[in-house]
């Protein structure tokens, strides 16, 4: 079809309404005699041609997209924009397809994009919508207008308190689409707002802050009672023998715990740093368990507490034997240590829903309930006293739930303040029958 009659058929359509309701009128003075039919109808065309040809209202149109295969793409319109921003599918879907909350912003405040990561954080948004509806942060509201008037990227932060009281990163950036024709776009068309959630990033700096502080302060008390005490051996003490050994006694035990948290964090530190990389090897976790406590049998006899252990034949695991027996040594001796006065430890060894299952049952003084959701935090201590007379660094059940991680396994507690208490480490099956050595 020839450009005019396209251009004519537009024209006839958009007038339509106009003609029909022109015609209507020019009848009705005609059939009441208030008009003569002649003049009708030069009246009627008049009108006809005034709203076909007639000077129009200049649109701001943005050109078609095109898609890979070369044709047009239909734009997306907001349906109360007065001289809509028009939204190509391509930019629509790359927004869509944005992993972070992103919102397409016009001028003057409305939603033309929102993809699915800003309706789960932000709520159901629509288009058309002003943003206000969506946003309501004072700081990126502000952010959103000095964007629009200095034409720069602004950055915000801010705290929502619910839920769980959230830090947010919210980043607003200009966008001024280059098309051929300047007149159709000139300065900012629309704003781009794009959320990040650092609630684990500052969580994380946090306990980074709290493990510098804690381990600095566990190796400065050992350290200040080495120190006085070898001041004292070299000034009054020098030639007293039996203050010489009294402190000797006290430095061998300091540097000991020294050693001891030394290790637990050369530990942890090679446990994290492998946490990606799932032990291949397949082992058998019960002779591994059965060492562990015959190991421990001194320690038990000791302190008066019988070990118990109930086992299965095998139980097959893909997992690294040095994890194994360290896992394995941290919750047994954890029971012997602070489940003593129980006089019993129990381990059991079985399996449970694809999972071994070793569980170390004590029957001490238990663990109050607020404890325990942070029992496996580096340096938490349910009684710090208690611990350090028992020689703990308070980093044995977080190197614990670290080996799991690694293994893809998990570790609950369970305890009744008074009743003692059970550490059950559960360990995906392997399902390969050979062993490596």
């Amino acid at each position: 079809m020839p450009d005019w009659r396209s251009r004519l058929g537009a024209r006839l359509k958009s007038a339509r309404w106009v003609i029909l309701v022109a015609a209507a009128v020019l009848l009705l003075l005609a059939f009441a005699g208030k008009l003569p039919w002649l003049e009708g109808l030069l009246a009627f065309l008049a009108i006809a041609v005034g709203a076909i040809v007639g000077p129009r209202k200049e649109r701001r149109i943005l050109p078609a997209p095109i898609s890979p295969d070369n044709r047009p793409v239909p734009p997306v319109v907001t349906s109360r924009s007065r001289v809509p921003f028009l939204v190509d599918a391509q930019l629509a879907a790359l927004i869509s397809a944005l992993p972070e909350p992103a919102l397409l912003i016009d001028r003057r405040g409305t939603v033309l994009v929102g993809n699915a990561p800003a309706v789960n954080n932000l709520g159901p948004i629509r288009k058309g919508d002003p943003m206000s509806l969506s946003i309501r942060v004072p700081e990126v509201i502000d952010a959103f207008r000095a964007t629009i008037t200095q034409g720069n990227t602004h950055s915000v932060q801010f705290t929502e308190r619910v839920p769980g009281g959230r830090a947010m990163e919210a980043h607003v950036v200009p966008l001024e689409l280059n098309y051929e024709n300047k007149e159709v776009s000139a300065g900012i068309d629309a704003v781009l707002i794009t959320f990040r959630d650092l609630t684990e990033q500052h969580r994380v700096d946090r306990m980074r802050a709290d493990f510098v502080a804690n381990a600095s302060h566990e190796l400065r008390t050992p350290l200040a009672s080495l120190s006085g005490f070898i001041e004292t051996l070299q000034g009054p003490a020098r030639e007293d023998t039996a203050a010489r050994e009294k402190f000797l006694g006290i430095m061998v035990e300091q540097a000991r715990r020294m050693s001891r948290l030394i290790d637990d964090l050369l530990s942890l530190s090679r446990i994290e740093l492998s946490a990606h990389l799932r032990p291949q090897t397949v082992i058998d976790l019960v002779p591994i368990v059965t060492h562990v406590c015959e190991t421990l049998g001194p320690l038990a006899r000791d302190r008066g507490v019988k070990l118990e252990i109930t086992k299965v034949d095998a139980l097959n695991v893909r997992a690294d034997r040095d994890d194994m027996i360290r896992l394995f040594e941290n919750l047994v001796e954890n029971g012997l240590k602070y489940g003593a006065s129980g006089k019993r430890v129990e381990v059991s060894i079985g399996e449970d829903a694809g999972d071994a299952v070793v569980s170390v049952r004590d029957f001490g003084p238990g663990i109050p309930a607020h404890h325990i959701p942070r029992l496996t935090e580096r340096f938490y201590r349910v009684n710090v006293e208690t611990s350090r007379a028992e020689g703990g660094t308070g980093l044995g059940l977080a190197i614990v739930k670290h080996i799991l991680a690694r293994h893809r396994g998990r570790l609950t507690i369970e305890s009744e303040h008074g009743k003692g208490a059970i550490f059950t480490a559960r360990i995906p099956l392997s399902t390969s029958a050979g062993l490596d050595s």
